[in-house]
């Protein structure tokens, strides 16, 4: 063989061997490739995934939850920042330029901090020294390094300290602390086992809402050490959160106050088991404002029961339950409030042949009384005449279910309760005509008022004036005044306001709520005082005062615009606790919105619609009846108005016309009472603030300017 044909044969098989290396080696890459990114598992992982997420970390972003604010964007609840210090500690904590991102000099570190924080170097010093000894990573300062402020963590920043950084935390701030605190709630922090947190609601409003008020959480990946800690300059991604829903309560922060106010008051008084008290606008439904006792600061959740009083609590109401046997008695058509009876005691005979007696509060009775007497004494046996003779035990009980007893009301409040109106005998049905044997709520006795109030329609109670977006300003839930039905006719709500105001006018002869009455003043109502059924002893009790004593009230009686509902439970004495309380707020609330304390010698009139007339034809014909007319707008034509359609109006009472012209120019309010200058600049449909009392006297914006901003109105007292 040639030489030459050696040489080539040894050269084509070192090619061949080439080309099957190169060919082997891209398999094994291949191969290589396909277990790291899609086969080879390390646990549930891919080795690519693996790898990733041993070298990265994904942490929540916790939302800002939504604030709660009262009818006047009174802050009620909101978060805050605060800032927990830490100091790294591990020398390997060095970024990619060198730079040391650790404590290094301990003496300067510890002397510098001490300085902002308030507490000795040795504190500061102690801590970092025995995280070193120790090898940790990183440390922090315990009490004395949580919760800083924004200010303090500014303080500290100024000092460019090496290696010292902070943790940010949001806790939810009641800035009033023991303040509407069943209405608002709390909130507890929580945290998982990766250290993500987030606050959610667990009592009041900040469970209800849970879900408008948390937001959506974000979330921030980024690169870490070996040790897990987030490398100083490396890679990350952030996907922001979205903040929570703002909530805008009808809980007015002044009346909530008046509030406060006289339950702590009675509750320091009496000594009582527990006080509590509500005032809802009559015309709407909007609850202004509650309060009870035992109560606690939602920052320190340092209550003693979880029951909200006035959607929760069920008891026997006692004899403001008077209120509505009688109202289902006049309804019938058959009530003749001049009937006789005889007072003092009424016997029933079971059909076992047992005897069983009932009594009037006042045991001897007051002898022989009409039924409307009996109304203003509070007698028993007035309503247990009256469920046997006028209407029958099936009728109460059809009427304590249309007025809304023994079932929810639907407030906005989770646990709520529905009571019991159950009974079956004739002795049942009577006790249930003035409260006992049956069970309800506040939140029941304020809603069924309303009847009252609006002239036979029963208005569902609410709480919630708006939801707005926190992101966009949008307002995405609009509370409205509902009406659940026309339940009783508007002769027999002229009855009823004529029996409730013999009860508060009359003399302690003559009528229970006596001690109600002020000059000037023209509440109507109804006292109550409800046995206490023990439990464990299967009987009631029997304790000179161990009942519970309330009141169902409204004011100004011939046109009532707030609504009261008081109860005290087990006071120390039978000193009457629940007056003082119920006058001392109906003063206050009458200063406050400026109600007229009567409307006795003005012409009453019944609001017509004058949606799509005309302007002048509407503002002459108001004006011709001695009733003040506001007009908004340039427009010829009327698109709203206030008071609404059919609500009772009096001479020299204010009436709004908004018109299809431009209503954001701004008028002058000098002059016009909260209340007025609160309505006229919702009929505007414009952010404000009323500050103060009484009259208007300064507003932000200049007359005749267009409002593109918030409207900032003082008021103070006419003298």
């Amino acid at each position: 063989m040639k030489k030459g044909n050696v040489n080539n044969d040894k050269f084509k098989v070192s090619k061949l061997v080439i080309i099957g290396t190169f060919f082997l080696f891209l398999l094994l890459i291949g191969r290589l490739c396909y277990l790291c990114l899609v086969d080879y598992k390390v646990g549930n992982s891919t080795i690519a995934a693996f790898i990733k997420n041993r070298n990265t970390k994904e942490d929540i972003i916790m939302p800002k939850r939504g604030t709660i604010y009262d009818i006047n964007s009174n802050v009620l609840a909101n978060d805050v920042v605060s800032y927990t210090l830490i100091a790294y500690l591990s020398n390997e904590r060095v970024d990619a330029k060198g730079n040391k991102n650790y404590v290094e000099d301990i003496d300067d570190t510890s002397t510098k901090l001490a300085g902002v924080l308030g507490v000795t170097s040795e504190e500061i010093k102690d801590v970092l020294v025995k995280g070193k000894e120790s090898n940790k990573y990183q440390v922090e300062f315990g009490t004395i390094g949580k919760g800083l402020s924004e200010l303090t963590k500014e303080e500290i920043d100024k000092l460019k300290l090496q290696g010292i950084d902070f943790l940010k935390d949001i806790k939810r701030y009641y800035p009033n602390g023991d303040f509407a605190s069943y209405i608002l709630g709390y909130t507890v922090l929580k945290e998982d086992d990766d250290k993500n947190k987030w606050i959610t609601g667990e009592l009041g409003l900040e469970e209800y809402y849970n879900d408008e008020l948390k937001g959506k959480s974000g979330y921030i990946t980024y690169e870490r050490d070996k040790y897990g800690y987030k490398i100083a300059n490396g890679r990350e991604y952030t996907e922001p959160a979205d903040n929570g829903d703002d909530v805008y309560l009808t809980i007015d922060n002044n009346i909530q106050l008046f509030i406060e106010s006289a339950v702590k008051t009675a509750q320091n008084d009496s000594e009582a088991e527990w006080v509590v008290m509500a005032a809802m606008d009559a015309k709407t439904g909007k609850i202004l404002g509650y309060s009870s006792t035992p109560s606690f600061d939602p920052n320190l959740r340092n209550m003693t029961s979880y029951i909200d009083p006035i959607a929760t609590l069920t008891y026997e109401p006692g004899s403001t339950m008077k209120i509505f046997s009688y109202m289902c008695a006049v309804d019938s058509g058959n009530y003749d409030g001049n009937t006789k009876y005889m007072s003092g005691s009424k016997t029933y005979t079971g059909e076992d042949g047992k005897e069983t007696t009932i009594n009037d509060w006042k045991k001897e009775g007051w002898g022989e009384l009409t039924y409307d007497q009996g109304f203003a004494l509070s007698s028993n046996i007035a309503v247990a005449n009256i469920v046997e003779s006028t209407i029958n035990k099936d009728d109460l009980k059809a009427c304590y279910l249309k007025y809304g007893f023994g079932s929810k009301t639907g407030f906005t409040m989770n646990r709520e309760e529905a009571g019991s109106i159950d009974y079956t005998y004739q002795i049942e049905a009577a006790t249930a005509g003035y409260g006992q044997g049956i069970t309800t709520t506040p939140i029941q006795h304020l809603q069924a008022l309303t009847i009252i109030s609006n002239n036979g329609t029963m208005l569902k109670p609410y709480i919630v004036d708006k939801i707005v977006d926190t992101d966009t300003g949008k307002t995405i839930y609009t509370g409205k005044s509902k009406k659940v039905g026309t339940v009783v006719s508007s002769t027999t709500v002229t009855k009823m306001k004529e029996l409730m105001a013999s009860v508060i006018n009359g003399d302690n002869t003559n009528s229970t709520g006596y001690l109600y009455h002020m000059d000037g003043y023209s509440l109507i109502g109804k006292t109550g005082t409800a046995q206490i059924y023990d439990y464990t002893k299967g009987k009631y009790m029997s304790g000179e005062s161990d009942y519970i004593y309330s009141f169902s009230g409204m004011f100004p009686g011939d046109n009532p615009e707030i609504i009261l509902y008081a109860a005290i439970k087990r006071p120390k004495d039978t000193t009457n606790y629940v007056a003082p309380m119920i006058k001392e707020v109906e003063k206050n609330i009458t200063k406050y919105l400026n109600i007229e304390k009567s409307n006795k010698d003005k012409e009453k009139y019944v609001m017509e619609s004058f949606y799509n007339m005309d302007i002048g034809t509407s503002k002459g014909y108001l004006e011709g009846k001695n009733i003040r007319v506001l007009v908004l707008g340039d427009g010829n034509k009327v698109t709203s108005q206030y008071p609404s359609t059919n609500s009772t109006i009096y001479e020299d009472d204010l009436v709004i016309l908004k018109t299809n012209g431009n209503t954001k120019k701004m008028i002058d309010l000098t002059g016009y009472s909260y209340k007025e200058a609160n309505n006229i600049l919702k009929m505007m449909d414009v952010s404000f603030i009323l500050e103060g009392n009484g009259y208007v006297y300064e507003q932000s914006v200049p007359v005749g300017e267009d409002i593109t901003d918030t409207v900032t109105i003082k008021l103070k007292d006419k003298y």
